[in-house]
């Protein structure tokens, strides 16, 4: 059964600049800049027939808007507990139309509702062990974040094998946008 999810991939050059951003946090597990991604709508593991649907219903968004990304800030998850450090995107409305679209679709093809609320990022490292004031330090530290931005001209279905995450990420299907 394949892990699936949706996602925007991350140019090799903003990738580059981001992976500019590791080092000298104490239990982060770095992921590899080639698994950099904006995950959109994580579907789970599904079976053959639930993954060829989730396929068929995707091509129907299929030419949306395409759109430009801008991540612009360090932030994590987990609150007192940090769990991941993450490059944060600047609002926008185009991904967040695209993202809901997604949610409709896959909802139809029998899928619960994802849970948490879209926070539209790229994961940089997993943590472990790691306080939130360390990671407060670490981004204080880290200097100023010089925006990144890039064009959206697709967004893809991945797969991943079971793993503790961060990757390896394969692309199944890709899905272009309108210009």
């Amino acid at each position: 059964m394949p892990r699936l999810f949706t996602g925007i991939e991350v140019p090799p050059e903003v990738g580059l600049a981001l992976s500019l951003k590791r080092g000298g946090l104490f239990g982060a597990r770095w992921i590899d800049t080639e698994n950099y991604h904006i995950t959109l709508r994580f579907i789970g593991d599904v079976d053959h027939h639930v993954a060829s649907e989730v396929t068929d219903m995707l091509d129907r968004l299929a030419d949306s808007e395409a759109f430009t990304v801008k991540l612009d800030h360090l932030g994590s998850f987990g609150g007192n507990t940090p769990r991941a450090l993450f490059a944060g995107c600047s609002t926008n409305a185009a991904l967040l139309r695209l993202q809901a679209a997604q949610e409709r679709v896959l909802q139809r093809c029998g899928l619960a509702p994802e849970g948490r609320k879209f926070v539209p990022h790229v994961a940089l490292a997993r943590l472990r062990g790691v306080s939130a004031e360390e990671v407060a330090r670490f981004i204080a530290f880290s200097g100023r974040f010089e925006p990144l931005e890039f064009k959206v001209g697709r967004f893809v279905l991945f797969s991943s094998r079971d793993s503790v995450g961060g990757g390896p990420y394969l692309v199944e299907q890709s899905y272009p946008l309108a210009a």
